[in-house]
């Protein structure tokens, strides 16, 4: 009986750490993820980065923003870069106008999407 315990524990996937290297980060929790992120520096007009874990990784992810008092998002689509173990960057993004923005992260799995957002003030 205990080496068919032993095995069991052996063959559970390691837990992921839902950080980030390097300091502060914001967080946002959906029903099932935990989604944790650093922005870099945002001037408008100027293309930027955003550096997040999602806990558990989903399968697939997608960044967006939008300018909900003006009805509408970035002229620019980022991508995704993972960076493995529930890490990723999405890079190109760009903020051409200041003022509130929504961040969107959308998480897929099995199926199901949600959605965990974070408005940013731009100046």
């Amino acid at each position: 009986m205990r080496p068919l315990l032993a095995l069991l524990i052996l063959a559970a996937p390691p837990a992921t750490a839902c950080d980030l290297p390097g300091g502060p980060a914001g967080t946002l929790k959906t029903a099932s993820y935990t989604v944790v992120y650093r922005v870099a520096p945002i001037e408008v007009g100027r293309h930027f980065s955003i550096d997040f874990a999602v806990c558990p990784a989903p399968e697939s992810v997608r960044v967006d923003a939008s300018m909900p008092a003006h009805r509408h998002g970035m002229n620019y689509t980022p991508s995704i870069v993972p960076l493995g173990e529930g890490r990723y960057r999405a890079e190109g993004l760009m903020f051409h106008m200041p003022g509130h923005w929504e961040l969107l992260f959308e998480l897929r799995a099995n199926g199901a999407l949600e959605r965990a957002t974070q408005g940013i003030d731009v100046e």
